[in-house]
C-alpha cells in the first residue's frame, strides 16, 4: 500500500489496494491507520459489488444503520446519497460532522462513488484537530469543558433530507433526536483534543443562555473551516473516501445542477464522546 497526502491540512490517497479481493488483517491495521494519521483517505478504481464494499466496511468497523433513510434492499447498513437531475438542494450540504445529536454518534463514514456528475460534487473536508490548537491559549481554556448541545432538528437546513425521508425514509415519523456532548473532545485512539461543534446540528451550549452561546458558537463555526484546515476532493468513479467523525467535519460542495449524483454511504458506530 502507498500513502500520498493531498493536502497540508488533512486527506491522503491510498493505492495498491484491491478491496474486491478483501482485505488481509495485517492490510486492514495500515488502512485504519492511514486513517488516524490523516483523518480521511481516498480509494480510487474499486468496482465493488454491495457485498465487497460491506466486507470493507466490517474490516474498518461495525457498520450501523441510518436513522433517516432506509438502506438498500438487502444491505441496510448501506444508503443512498443522491442528488437528482431535477433538484437545487444536496443531502447535507452543509459544513458538519456526521449525525452528532446521536448519544453515540458514528467513528467514521465512508462514501462509494456510484453516478458522479460530468464536473462539480467535490467534497470539502476540514481538521478539527488543527481548528482546535490553532485557538489561543485562553480561548482554548474556555472551552474545556463545555458541553455542546445537538439536535437532528437543526439537520432540516438540508432540504433534500427531507425529500429523501419522503422517498426512502423507513416509514415511520422521523424522530427528533437530542445529545450533549463536549465542545471539545479527545480522541479516543489518537488522544489528540479536537473541536466537536458544527453549524448543522449544535444548536446551543448547556448552561449558556442562546444570546450567551450564539456569539461563541458563530465564531467557532467561522473558525473551524478557515481554508487552512481544509482539503478538496475531486471524485472519479468508483472511488471510495472514508472519514474520521470524531476529528473532521465535511461538506459536498453543491455545483451540478441538472446532473444526477449517487452515493452508497456506510456508517460505522461509534462511542459516547468525551
Amino acid at each position: 500500500m502507498k500513502i500520498r497526502k493531498i493536502a497540508g491540512a488533512l486527506g491522503a490517497e491510498l493505492s495498491g489496494l484491491d478491496l474486491a479481493a478483501g482485505l488481509t488483517d495485517e492490510q486492514a491495521a495500515d488502512v485504519r491507520r492511514a486513517l488516524l494519521d490523516h483523518q480521511v483517505i481516498f480509494i480510487k478504481d474499486q468496482k465493488l459489488t454491495a457485498a465487497q464494499y460491506l466486507a470493507f466496511g466490517q474490516a474498518m468497523g461495525k457498520p450501523i444503520e441510518y436513522p433517516f433513510v432506509r438502506g438498500l434492499q438487502g444491505y441496510p447498513t448501506i444508503i443512498e446519497v443522491k442528488k437528482l437531475e431535477h433538484e437545487t438542494l444536496n443531502f447535507g450540504g452543509i459544513w458538519h460532522s456526521d449525525t452528532t445529536y446521536l448519544q453515540e454518534p458514528p467513528m467514521g463514514s465512508m462514501l462509494l462513488s456510484r453516478e458522479i456528475p460530468p464536473y462539480g460534487g467535490d467534497t470539502m473536508f476540514a481538521n478539527q484537530y488543527l481548528a482546535y490548537e490553532a485557538l489561543s491559549e485562553t480561548m482554548r481554556g474556555l472551552l474545556d469543558g463545555l458541553v455542546g448541545i445537538n439536535s437532528s432538528a437543526q439537520a432540516d437546513v438540508s432540504k433534500t433530507r427531507e425529500d429523501r425521508m419522503r422517498t426512502d425514509g423507513p416509514g415511520a415519523a422521523p424522530k427528533d433526536y437530542v445529545a450533549e456532548h463536549p465542545v471539545v473532545r479527545t480522541h479516543p485512539e489518537t488522544g489528540r483534543k479536537a473541536l466537536y461543534v458544527n453549524v448543522a446540528h449544535t444548536v446551543g451550549i448547556k448552561g449558556m443562555r442562546p444570546e450567551e452561546s450564539a456569539p461563541l458558537l458563530r465564531f467557532l463555526f467561522d473558525h473551524q473551516v478557515k481554508p487552512e484546515f481544509t482539503c478538496r476532493f475531486t471524485w472519479t468513479p468508483d472511488t471510495i473516501a472514508f472519514w474520521d467523525n470524531r476529528c473532521t467535519q465535511h461538506n459536498p460542495v453543491n455545483d451540478y445542477h441538472g446532473f444526477r449524483r449517487v452515493m452508497h454511504r456506510i456508517t460505522l458506530k461509534g462511542e459516547r464522546p468525551a
